[in-house]
């Protein structure tokens, strides 16, 4: 890279969505399983990468509540996939340091991917050097609606809610909200994602398709953040004061 990152304004919290799986692979006349396949590669490095930079919280938009409508055979191949992926990369992330954790209604996995899954979980809970957050069985809106259904069931008085106890019924209260939100593959759209917690995150678009996504694309996406003036509704003149 050309500009050096600078360590002193780096997003707390990226999120990705990972597009171009099944596109990639046709490209090459291949299934798209074949593309999910090598997706695992993009993860790997980005991952690492990421934690290298010292960003401390990275979530990956895996695998939607709306991807259940896909083909069953495209579904059974991610899903065999997201198993062998977590028992391969586990080590790698004992090795980095790095906590994995997981958002989305996980209980519809099938369950073998829940016990890889919790496994890993539970191995990497002590790490500290960044977390790595899945979004599987995931969607904005199940969680807005998922966040209502428990405020109402515990009875909490309409007029004491606030975004700060709202934010606590969600599944990401413990996780700042994203700075930075990337897509891959050229597709400009939030697709269901993080939509409460990406009120002011700034948004990075980039052509390439998420299997041929590495280490200099992340940090071209960052330098790309670097460069912007964040104002959460404030005037120019107001964050220059």
């Amino acid at each position: 890279m050309s500009q050096i990152i600078d360590t002193n304004n780096l997003p707390k919290h990226i999120a990705i969505t990972m597009d171009g799986n099944g596109r990639w692979a046709e490209s090459k006349g291949k299934i798209r399983a074949f593309g999910h396949k090598n997706g695992v590669k993009a993860v790997r490095d980005t991952v690492e990468a990421a934690a290298e930079i010292g960003i401390k919280f990275l979530t990956l938009y895996a695998f939607s509540t709306e991807n259940w409508s896909r083909p069953k055979s495209e579904i059974n191949a991610l899903m065999s996939l997201l198993v062998s992926a977590i028992n391969k990369e586990t080590k790698t992330l004992m090795n980095n340091n790095i906590k994995l954790s997981t958002i989305g209604a996980t209980d519809s996995l099938p369950s073998k991917a829940k016990k890889e899954l919790n496994e890993a979980i539970e191995e990497t809970k002590g790490n500290t050097r960044m977390t790595l957050i899945l979004a599987l069985s995931y969607s904005g809106r199940w969680e807005i609606l998922n966040a209502t259904k428990n405020l109402i069931a515990d009875g909490i008085n309409h007029e004491k809610i606030n975004e700060q106890i709202f934010q606590q019924y969600l599944t990401t209260k413990s996780v700042p909200d994203p700075e930075l939100l990337i897509r891959t593959s050229g597709e400009y759209r939030i697709s269901n994602f993080l939509l409460w917690q990406i009120a002011y995150s700034e948004l990075y678009f980039t052509n390439r398709l998420w299997p041929d996504f590495r280490r200099q694309d992340l940090e071209k996406a960052i330098l790309n953040y670097q460069n912007r003036e964040r104002r959460f509704g404030k005037t120019k003149k107001q964050i220059q004061n």
